[in-house]
């Protein structure tokens, strides 16, 4: 499937050049891409700048406070949480960046451009959540054989201070998750921490009333496992996409059953769908249909219909007559 990418990208980038009926639906995919560029995605990454900006501050403010007060206070669920916001200060540095590398033209050598630098920053991000959760586990289970008092106002204080910041980070990234999941990891991260945060203050607020000091390192399980649970599917999804899976959400057998049924089709083999990027699907399919030659018109709806149905907005589409079974009609044939 290489040479069909490569066809793909030569045939857009060659001023004057021929197109075949295999790169025309690729042709109208990209300038369909181009135009949506335009429209919002390219701009929605640039203008999540300042969001970033500000979001990294905050949570290095808040990082900083749950640092220095859970110690000072000897409380483990604060100190927790700042570990926990500190991957997320990492990660936000890695959401950034990739962001910022995908609005970055292609070249000869990258002819998909740095779009799956966003597909490794979630990778990035998990592996992180994933060391902070053994980190905080080890430490819970040492304080529950060595409890020891914490200063609950001051964990109420900082916590609380937690929950309005990363709410407001949460905010800043909300009308973006629809539409980039590498946006939508970020905001689902920080409204989680809030949660936590809060979690901390009901945990510093039962210490005061009951006195039961293994309630601070229980509540750290706590938010070990819900970081666990978050990075883990973080990280699934983010391996599955390095591997050219299907892009969850994404049904392979609609698509399929959509090409089966388009006029003059009697066959559909050889398809491929992958994740150019978090935001970006590609698709190379062949398509039998006997005696009906080259039709342009049906390449470039083709094109059009993939990318308003499923968002796959780079596809390229060879046509078959069927006169010649195609060595990679068998499902088990790459």
């Amino acid at each position: 499937m290489a040479s069909v990418r490569w066809l793909s990208f030569t045939s857009c980038s060659r001023k004057g050049a021929r197109h075949g009926p295999a790169t025309n639906a690729a042709v109208a995919a990209d300038r369909m891409a181009h135009d949506h560029d335009h429209a919002g995605h390219s701009h929605a990454l640039i203008s999540f700048g300042a969001a970033f900006a500000v979001g990294t501050t905050l949570n290095i403010v808040l990082v900083l406070a749950e640092f220095g007060f859970g110690y000072l206070s000897n409380s483990l669920a604060l100190i927790s949480d700042g570990v926990h916001n500190f991957t997320d200060v990492l990660g936000l540095l890695l959401a950034w960046g990739a962001s910022w590398l995908g609005t970055l033209r292609p070249t000869v050598l990258r002819t998909y451009r740095y779009g799956r630098a966003s597909i490794l920053a979630s990778l990035g991000n998990a592996a992180l959540l994933l060391v902070a959760t053994g980190a905080i586990l080890i430490e819970a289970v040492r304080r529950f054989t060595e409890a020891q008092p914490v200063e609950g106002t001051t964990v109420i204080w900082v916590a609380g201070a937690g929950i309005v910041l990363n709410a407001a980070t949460a905010l800043l990234f909300m009308r973006g998750r629809t539409r980039d999941i590498n946006i939508a990891s970020v905001f689902t991260h920080m409204a989680g921490d809030a949660a936590l945060s809060l979690g901390v203050v009901i945990t510093a607020f039962l210490i005061g009333l009951t006195g039961w000091l293994w309630l601070d390192p229980l509540m750290s399980i706590v938010v070990a496992i819900g970081i666990f649970w978050g990075s883990w599917r973080l990280m699934r999804d983010a391996v599955n996409m390095c591997l050219d899976a299907v892009p969850p959400g994404l049904d392979p057998v609609a698509v399929q059953s959509y090409l089966l049924n388009l006029p003059g089709v009697g066959a559909v083999h050889d398809l491929h769908i992958w994740a150019m990027s978090t935001t970006e699907t590609a698709l190379t399919v062949h398509l039998v249909r006997a005696d009906c030659g080259i039709d342009d018109r049906f390449l470039m709806e083709t094109a059009q219909d993939l990318a308003l149905r499923f968002g796959i907005r780079h596809s390229t589409v060879q046509i078959e007559s069927g006169e010649q079974e195609c060595r990679l009609a068998p499902m088990h044939i790459v």
